[in-house]
């Protein structure tokens, strides 16, 4: 059921697909049929000049043999020893040149394109009759659906030493929050289809979980650089019952064509056959070099105050959407609450949040959650300093960390603060403690009365 393989597949596109390039390196589809007649005079030349070669190196060879008889044996090993390397530097660089290939000789077939894997097109039949037959794997608990958050970052140390400090922090942010709602989490270190490395990582990732956990609902989508930071929001899921798709997102930037109208750092996919269309629909301008760049040109000439660099995923996502309109009546454009929240106009306000409201809330007084776009702690490049970056992290950290150890008769210093300090003391009653400080109990009660 639903097999798959990691390797790159291709396939014929269909209509509508979305525009790609080929390129020289493996990524397109070569046309069959053989080399061009050019490659062949070529290769031919080159076994002729071996074949001279090696005739040239024997005669060489018995001169050398001859006429080196009245010397020593070493300096006959040492005279037969230059031919021998000369001889091979000389082969290696034939064959060197027989190896490299002329792109302009090389014919593509620019209707193939890439895919995540084979075509899948009965998803929803074959995950429904699993459902009915794994009855202990059930896709609803008590009424809730089943959520997996899935989250990475890359295989290797970070470029900056402090942001594997930081990772770890943003990792444990969503451990705390998935523990506190029962929700699974995934978090990935290996690149599961290296032609999709960098922003498209995550879609081999998402397709990879959803065929492998069909008793999965949702798969939450959340990037490493994003903190939960109200840990008592929960995701009104009933809210999308008639949608596969739930974005942080603008409609009116949307409709403006802004590359900027959603955010892909944090989004939910149902598990079902439409999530896995628009996966292969969104796939084909992902793979890395030729492909990548040239789609890039097509998204900044088609999509408002995007800058000129290589096709990301937010952006060939926002194109696919307002090119191929039927996916959007899947989409839920969200915007009541920060499914993604902007880190700049944010974390300065928290002092100001703790004064005049409380967790639950989710929008602009509690953000739900508080992305660092543009940060990139782990990278060598950011469009910020990383001394803001970082300070503006570690509040964000603490903030949301405080919500958690409240339970425990803790929080940190200050917001700039690991350190913690104990804010009050256990009594012989300590279940009272529970019921009054767990954030699973009072905070959900407190979370629809302010407007």
């Amino acid at each position: 059921m639903g097999q798959d393989s990691f390797n790159p597949q291709k396939r014929g596109s269909g209509g509508g697909g979305l525009p790609t390039t080929t390129t020289a390196n493996g990524r397109g589809g070569r046309v069959l049929g053989g080399m061009s007649r050019g490659r062949q005079i070529h290769k031919t030349f080159n076994n002729i000049k071996i074949t001279i070669l090696c005739g040239f190196v024997t005669i060489l060879v018995l001169r050398g043999t001859i006429g080196v008889g009245n010397l020593g044996s070493s300096e006959a090993d040492a005279v037969n020893q230059n031919l021998i390397e000369e001889t091979n530097r000389f082969l290696a660089e034939i064959r060197s040149d027989d190896d490299q290939e002329d792109p302009s000789e090389s014919n593509f077939n620019a209707n193939v394109t890439y895919a995540l894997g084979p075509k899948i097109s009965n998803w929803d039949q074959e995950r429904k009759a699993w459902l009915e037959q794994n009855s202990e794997f059930p896709n609803f608990i008590n009424g809730k659906a089943r959520i997996l958050l899935l989250s990475g970052s890359p295989p290797k140390p970070c470029d900056n030493a402090i942001g594997d400090h930081y990772l770890l922090k943003s990792i444990k942010n969503k451990i705390d929050y998935c523990r506190v709602h029962g929700i699974e989490i995934v978090y990935n270190m290996a690149h599961l289809d290296m032609e999709l490395a960098g922003y498209w990582a995550k879609l081999p990732m998402i397709r990879r979980l959803m065929l492998s956990h069909p008793e999965v609902e949702w798969i939450w989508w959340m990037d490493s650089d994003a903190l939960f930071t109200d840990m008592v929001f929960e995701i009104p899921l009933n809210k999308y019952e008639n949608y596969n798709m739930v974005i942080h997102g603008y409609p009116d930037l949307f409709d403006q064509k802004s590359w900027i109208a959603l955010n892909t750092g944090s989004f939910l996919f149902r598990n079902c056959q439409w999530s896995l269309d628009l996966l292969d629909a969104w796939a084909p301008m992902g793979p890395k070099g030729t492909i990548r760049e040239e789609a890039g040109k097509i998204l900044t000439a088609n999509l408002k105050g995007r800058p000129a660099f290589e096709a990301d995923d937010q952006s060939a996502l926002i194109y696919l959407l307002l090119t191929q309109k039927q996916w959007m009546e899947k989409v839920f454009l969200e915007n009541q609450y920060y499914l993604h929240g902007y880190w700049a106009g944010l974390v300065d306000r928290y002092e100001e949040m703790l004064e005049k409201y409380h967790p639950g809330l989710g929008d602009e007084r509690w953000p739900f959650v508080t992305h660092f776009v543009g940060c990139k702690p782990c990278g060598s490049y950011a469009d910020y300093s990383a001394e803001r970056c970082l300070k503006s992290m570690e509040r964000a950290f603490n903030f949301a960390d405080n919500q958690v150890l409240k339970l425990y008769g803790f929080r940190h210093r200050g917001l700039l603060s690991p350190k913690i300090k104990r804010i009050r003391n256990e009594t012989v009653t300590p279940l009272q403690n529970v019921d009054q400080f767990d954030i699973r109990h009072q905070e959900h009660e407190k979370s629809g009365s302010l407007s």
